[in-house]
């Protein structure tokens, strides 16, 4: 069984930076993919950037956050640039073989509705 457990978070002001890290273990590596997702008070989980045959983003963070793996895939990063408050949330790391379905909710800044594992969170809090 997958395990995912994320760290880094913390709290910054506006136009800082934090890198989050997600270390995965159990599961087959080839055969799924990694992306990040967010969850703030009161809204529903969202995506953020996810990692499969290629790298995307939701356009509320493209241009700020990158995300990458290590060469390994066993830890996956997202380096978050020029934070804003509205990025405050709970951050979560997930794994999927549903690609196709992972990719489309992230670029669409939506839930993912597939079978997936999800790590615990990390808090990422921004002050104006």
């Amino acid at each position: 069984q997958a395990r995912l457990v994320e760290s880094g978070g913390g709290s910054v002001q506006a136009g800082g930076s934090l890198k989050l890290s997600c270390v995965a273990s159990g599961y087959p590596s080839s055969t799924y993919c990694l992306g990040w997702f967010r969850q703030a008070p009161g809204k529903q989980r969202e995506g953020v950037a996810g990692v499969g045959s290629s790298i995307y983003y939701s356009d509320s963070v493209k241009g700020r956050f990158t995300v990458y793996q290590d060469n390994a895939k066993s830890t996956l990063y997202l380096q978050m640039n020029s934070l804003r408050p509205e990025d405050t949330a709970m951050y979560y790391c997930v794994a999927t073989t549903s690609c196709v379905t992972l990719r489309a909710s992230v670029e669409a800044g939506s839930t993912l509705e597939a079978f997936s594992y999800w790590g615990q969170g990390t808090q990422v809090t921004v002050s104006s």
